[in-house]
């Protein structure tokens, strides 16, 4: 294999949702050096339908963090962008042991509704990341726009890892969409599709201690 291929396999291999990061910040010219790879994201005719909002420093991020916190106690979920309706077969399959192997490296037992909770809260302290982008797409252009912004979502993940940055996408974060709206005035003609936490792991946390598996090419592939 070349050069090119075997450095991209690691990038791949490498990379996981980060659910612990350390406080410290990311400079400027790193975090615009990752905006810059993902820019070269391709799109359909061009169109680069994604746009972010980033916070600059941990000071912004926390203050972000809190306000989302106070915000869901109570508040019902509502997204831009419909979620997944039900999870049937391999795809509920897969979707559990990526959960039990989260709970299993944070030591939440099954049936342990507190611990779950407390778990699921770490999403919207977006992981203790100094930093955070909320990842947007132009209504008008449909499910396809969104396709394009997960193409975007996956160079973005893949420029942090070459520069050592940990990232997280979240998808949780859309579940309280008009609230990112009014918190960042993003205007109505945009639409929510994720947020990406980042910064640099805490490599000892236990919730950064396991990975998740990939189907082999026969379950997902048919040659015609």
């Amino acid at each position: 294999m070349s050069d090119r291929y075997t450095a991209l396999q690691s990038l791949l291999d490498e990379r996981y949702t980060c659910r612990a990061f350390r406080p410290d910040a990311v400079d400027r010219d790193t975090i615009e050096s990752i905006l810059r790879l993902a820019q070269r994201t391709p799109s359909w005719c061009n169109t680069q339908p994604w746009q972010l909002v980033v916070t600059a420093d941990p000071a912004a991020t926390d203050r972000f963090r809190k306000a989302l916190l106070d915000h869901i106690e109570g508040t019902p979920a509502q997204t831009d962008i419909p979620f997944p309706t039900a999870y049937h077969g391999v795809y509920r399959d897969r979707r559990r042991e990526c959960g039990g192997a989260l709970y299993q490296a944070v030591g939440v037992q099954r049936g342990d509704h507190a611990g779950s909770l407390r778990q699921m809260l770490r999403n919207f302290e977006l992981f203790d990341a100094p930093h955070v982008a909320i990842l947007t797409t132009e209504a008008d252009l449909g499910a396809y726009g969104a396709v394009d912004c997960g193409l975007y979502l996956t160079s973005f993940l893949l420029g942090a890892q070459s520069l050592g940055v940990a990232t997280a996408p979240q998808a949780a974060l859309a579940t309280y969409s008009p609230f990112l709206h009014e918190y960042f005035e993003i205007p109505a003609h945009r639409q929510v599709v994720a947020g990406i936490s980042f910064g640099y792991p805490d490599a000892g946390h236990a919730s950064n201690s396991f990975r998740t598996t990939r189907a082999e090419l026969d379950q997902v592939v048919t040659w015609a």
